[in-house]
């Protein structure tokens, strides 16, 4: 069974009524379009909700996967009392993936555990779904310090456990964009920015997920990003499936950017070669090293 849906949500730790006390209100545009996605989600009652977070347990050369029944988290570190929220995991899942990645020598797996309880990106799009529904469980992947490709296989092998178990599953891939927007926000300004918010918001409004895997790694550390990875995970979970995209919402009014999209499947799992992004990054990577031999040469 394919995906059932993908989305991608910013996680500011303000739009929690307890931690913004008002000032939420300021990004009322995101809260909207956040309750959109989580209605969306209710809708398709999906069994699993897979979040792929910048702020789980990540290492430079490996992907953690949440292990264990269970998990709680809450908001406290930004000053809000009463905040705390349980999970139920999906350990089927998380174990299937970790097996898949463990027989083909794949850097991913429920080993390495640091801090069990639910990070502000987790706790975020977990908070707004649960307005909604709750009839789900979770499994919760960090980042890594890999590239694209390792990113984008990741996604692969968690579609490939999702569809061996038959699970009805939804992915959040949990992520804010640039940080530098402004002068006045908590990082500074930067011209690049608005440029990479700008790449992002086009490449997930139009599904062209390939300028999510080949963007400048220059540009991004410019911009201090913060989901670029995260995307780059649900896209290889919609590896050659056609997908209806739409960019629900973008603003920045903070200096960071947050960005609210959907990505609903339009077609069988798999059956467009033309959305082989993998495929097409490794082509373009090659190319580039090509085009980088032949400056050095000159």
């Amino acid at each position: 069974m394919a995906l059932q849906a993908a989305f991608i949500v910013p996680h500011p730790p303000l739009i929690v009524p307890a931690v913004g006390r008002g000032r939420e209100e300021e990004i009322r545009t995101t809260i909207d379009a956040y309750d959109e996605v989580a209605r969306q989600i209710a809708e398709l009652a999906p069994q699993t909700i897979i979040v792929t977070s910048p702020h789980a347990t990540a290492y430079q050369d490996y992907f953690h996967i949440s292990p264990g029944t269970s998990a709680q988290g809450d908001m406290r570190r930004f000053d809000a009392r009463d905040s705390e929220l349980t999970c139920t995991y999906d350990a089927e899942l998380a174990d299937r993936i970790a097996l898949l990645a463990s027989a083909e020598g794949f850097p991913a797996g429920t080993d390495y555990e640091r801090d069990p309880s639910i990070d502000h990106a987790t706790y975020i799009p977990l908070y707004f779904v649960d307005k909604f529904y709750r009839d789900y469980e979770l499994v919760r992947i960090g980042l890594s310090g890999y590239g694209p490709i390792k990113h984008y296989h990741l996604g692969q092998l968690v579609a490939k456990a999702v569809d061996e178990l038959g699970r009805r599953a939804v992915l959040v891939a949990s992520g804010d964009l640039s940080h530098k927007l402004t002068a006045d926000g908590p990082y500074g300004f930067s011209p690049d920015g608005p440029v990479f918010d700008e790449l992002v918001c086009k490449a997930l409004g139009n599904g062209d997920f390939l300028s999510l895997m080949t963007a400048d790694p220059g540009l991004c550390e410019r911009a201090a990003e913060c989901g670029l990875r995260s995307f780059q995970i649900m896209a290889g979970a919609l590896d050659r499936t056609p997908v209806a995209a739409e960019l629900l919402s973008y603003e920045g009014p903070f200096g960071v950017g947050y960005g609210v999209a959907c990505l609903l499947p339009s077609g069988p799992e798999g059956s467009d070669p033309d959305r082989a992004f993998g495929k097409a990054y490794e082509a373009w990577h090659a190319a580039d090293m090509e085009r980088c031999r032949a400056g050095e040469d000159a």
